[in-house]
């Protein structure tokens, strides 16, 4: 490892800021690595770096405060950020690449310029052709006829109208001069703040592990899906927490997604439309210490799943909840992935190709960032919990962690890459879904473990019950 000027940037420290942290203990943080991964025009390895560094660091720092020590030394290796980045790319069950995106999913010439659409769920493609007027059994040749013909806005209308999933490309001008582009762009990076009433602080678990996990004896409820969600998810339960997934029994779930972040958890299947299935969820939320949500905003307040009302049946309760867009704007409610943000932010015109065509960031990097500073948030609000009591609230969205890429973070051109063998990251793991190559964590510090305790069980196939 080594303490390079280069790694001394301010992007954690804003970061850091952000979450309500101590100034000044992102110096003290030990960087190095290999140079020069996940190039880009935009400051890629700059954002994973960060975002990975305060996870480390607040999950240090919760580890200080349980066990009332000094903070663990905190190190983040270049290499080993940018392998976990891009770990659905490298995972491999059985020897089998993983799919990342359907055939109806990626950018599309329109009438009038570029449209990104998203249909790996078969419930969104069902949506996206059902908008369009093409039958069941459309391909891609069909959709990018009849796309051809369309205007991109107003397809992306159309398509939203339906429950679908397709966003108009634009360049950063047009994103920052609409409302919902100028409305992320009034909101800070995050938000971190005190829910409901005041509590007193709660006496933290009894140590399950010698040496202590920050995150050891604590349970958490996770309802949240595909990628920056379950990478928050993932990262607490690497660090000791027993967390619980629960999805509806409606809701399909990609098997490879599941594989790669179902690391560390348990999984469960519980109808909250159902008496037995709230009751059960009641149970389960009576001894939780964190809810994490990531639906879109409003989707589960029928549920009695508003933060208000979980801080009021659970006093104490941190809840964090992810979005796309943000849960403000005209945007506010309306459903998003990092493919979609990287359109219609600006992000897939600035790295475009020569001739025109939108691009792509080197990895889902607004997914993964934002899953460590959903983490980090956590983990954050714990030890704030644990000093002053009272339930917590973190709000994070996709597409302020974009504006941080794009508008934040400084510009410069990518200097050489050093040869780097991503294998050094990743580990071999056999269990219910087969023989697992997966990347290892890249959050460490003095203490912390080296990979997950448990592979990834069959989806939804647990008892919902705590440990």
């Amino acid at each position: 490892m080594n303490d390079d000027a280069r790694y001394q940037g301010d992007a954690a420290a804003l970061a850091w800021a952000a979450l309500g942290g101590e100034a000044g203990l992102t110096g003290r943080v030990r960087h190095g690595g290999a140079r020069g991964l996940l190039p880009a025009r935009l400051p890629v390895m700059d954002l994973a770096r960060a975002t990975v560094t305060v996870c480390a660091l607040a999950g240090a720092e919760l580890a200080a405060a349980r066990t009332g020590g000094a903070l663990p030394a905190v190190e983040v290796d270049d290499g080993a950020v940018a392998t976990a980045f891009l770990s659905e790319r490298h995972l491999r069950i059985d020897g089998r690449a993983p799919a990342v995106f359907a055939p109806l999913s990626g950018f599309w010439h329109t009438a009038d310029g570029w449209l990104r659409t998203h249909a790996n769920y078969p419930h969104h493609r069902d949506r996206l052709l059902a908008a369009l007027g093409l039958p069941e059994s459309a391909g891609p040749e069909a959709l990018a006829a009849e796309l051809a013909g369309r205007s991109a806005a107003e397809t992306e209308a159309a398509v939203y109208a339906a429950g679908g999933l397709a966003v108009a490309v634009r360049d950063a001008t047009e994103w920052g001069d609409g409302p919902q582009g100028a409305a992320v762009a009034r909101r800070p990076l995050l938000t971190l703040e005190p829910l409901g009433a005041a509590t007193p602080p709660l006496r933290a678990p009894a140590p399950a592990s010698d040496p202590l996990l920050p995150a050891a004896g604590l349970r958490v409820l996770d309802l949240t899906r595909v990628i920056a969600g379950p990478v928050a998810t993932r990262t607490l339960a690497l660090l000791g927490a027993d967390v619980l997934r629960i999805d509806a029994p409606g809701l399909p779930e990609s098997r490879d997604a599941h594989a790669d972040t179902g690391f560390g958890k348990r999984s469960a299947v519980l109808d909250l439309d159902s008496r037995a299935g709230r009751a059960t969820f009641e149970e389960l939320l009576s001894y939780a210490d964190v809810v994490v949500t990531g639906y879109r905003p409003g989707a589960l307040d029928r549920f009695g799943l508003a933060p208000e009302a979980l801080a009021e049946r659970r006093p104490g309760i941190v809840v964090a909840r992810l979005s796309a867009w943000g849960d403000y704007g005209p945007w506010g409610g309306r459903r998003g992935f990092d493919s979609l943000v990287q359109a219609a932010t600006g992000i897939a015109v600035t790295e475009a190709a020569a001739d025109g065509t939108p691009g792509v960031l080197p990895a889902q990097a607004l997914d993964h960032g934002t899953g460590y500073l959903l983490a980090a948030a956590v983990l954050r609000a714990l030890t704030e919990r644990s000093r002053t009591g009272g339930a917590r609230l973190a709000t994070l969205a996709l597409a302020q962690t974009a504006a941080l890429l794009t508008d934040v973070l400084p510009r410069c051109a990518p200097g050489p890459a050093d040869a780097y063998d991503p294998a050094v990251r990743l580990a071999e793991t056999t269990g219910p879904l087969g023989r697992l190559r997966h990347a290892l964590p890249p959050v460490a510090f003095a203490g912390s473990p080296a990979n997950w305790a448990r592979p990834p069980g069959e989806w939804g196939a647990d008892t919902p019950a705590w440990v």
